[in-house]
């Protein structure tokens, strides 16, 4: 994230806090004990001489980094951003969402109805959870259906209006992902509030589709509109339906396929 950086007035490594998505990667670079005294005197003489002293980059030879017990709401940047972390929401880690990929077992998706995925940030980006709400609060107002099993759906005070909790705004993290679903002729309304709001805000925005395909493994419906809508889309992945779930229902509406529309 660019957090830690070179004051030069001190002539020494400090973090940005404000920055810092709390993701625990500076932490788990490998570590040597070297007395600090000793590095800062090879750095001068190299300094001296006009030798280069470079330690490898993944390598801290102090063991500076410590992580550090995070009160709320600053304890959320890490949850959302260290893939070690469990969502005590979900009981999954990382983003805390398994989004369409299991679909053909978790139906989250029924036939005829599209899925959305919208995901924000990047390493070297991140977003705060205020430019997560301009997003969800304008799709609030379409009358979506924001998936339950989603953390950011359980840190909405209202999903009516697609609100988050007010004391989460200003924190940031490294990526999270929206999910939603509505009815296939709704669609168009979704891509163009998407894409409009994705140019308001600073960050990056990826948004996928997903539905159900028919018997035969092929998509009618989904792909056709997307193509008339003037959006280059490609076809992500297929869930096959060999979940025991859907397999109990005689192959009915048991493939799901997930296509990713460019707006970035």
């Amino acid at each position: 994230m660019g957090a830690i950086y070179v004051d030069s007035s001190v002539n020494r490594a400090k973090i940005n806090l404000d920055e810092c998505v709390e993701c625990g990667a500076c932490s788990r670079m490998s570590n040597e004990t070297l007395n600090p005294h000793l590095v800062r005197s090879v750095r001068s003489l190299a300094k001296i001489f006009r030798f280069r002293f470079e330690p490898e980059p993944d390598v801290c030879p102090t063991s500076a980094f410590v992580i550090d017990d995070l009160p709320y709401p600053r304890i959320v940047r890490r949850i959302f951003s260290d893939p070690l972390i469990e969502h005590t929401s979900t009981g999954i880690k990382g983003r805390g969402t398994e989004e369409v990929k299991t679909n053909d077992v978790a139906h989250r998706v029924s036939v005829g109805e599209v899925g959305y995925v919208i995901e924000f940030g990047r390493p070297g980006v991140g977003v705060r959870f205020h430019h997560i709400q301009t997003m969800t609060m304008a799709l609030a107002k379409l009358g979506v259906h924001f998936e339950g099993k989603n953390p950011i759906t359980h840190l909405m005070v209202d999903r009516s209006r697609g609100t988050l909790k007010e004391d989460l705004l200003h924190e940031k993290i490294l990526s999270a992902i929206v999910e939603l679903k509505t009815t296939t002729e709704e669609v168009p309304a979704i891509l163009e509030t998407v894409e409009k709001v994705s140019k308001t805000i600073d960050t990056v925005v990826a948004l996928g589709v997903s539905t159900r395909c028919d018997q035969t493994g092929n998509d009618p419906v989904l792909a056709p509109l997307l193509d008339d809508l003037g959006y280059d889309s490609e076809r992500a992945k297929t869930n096959l339906g060999l979940g025991r779930v859907t397999n109990t229902r005689n192959g009915e509406g048991n493939i799901s396929d997930e296509h990713s529309a460019s707006v970035r």
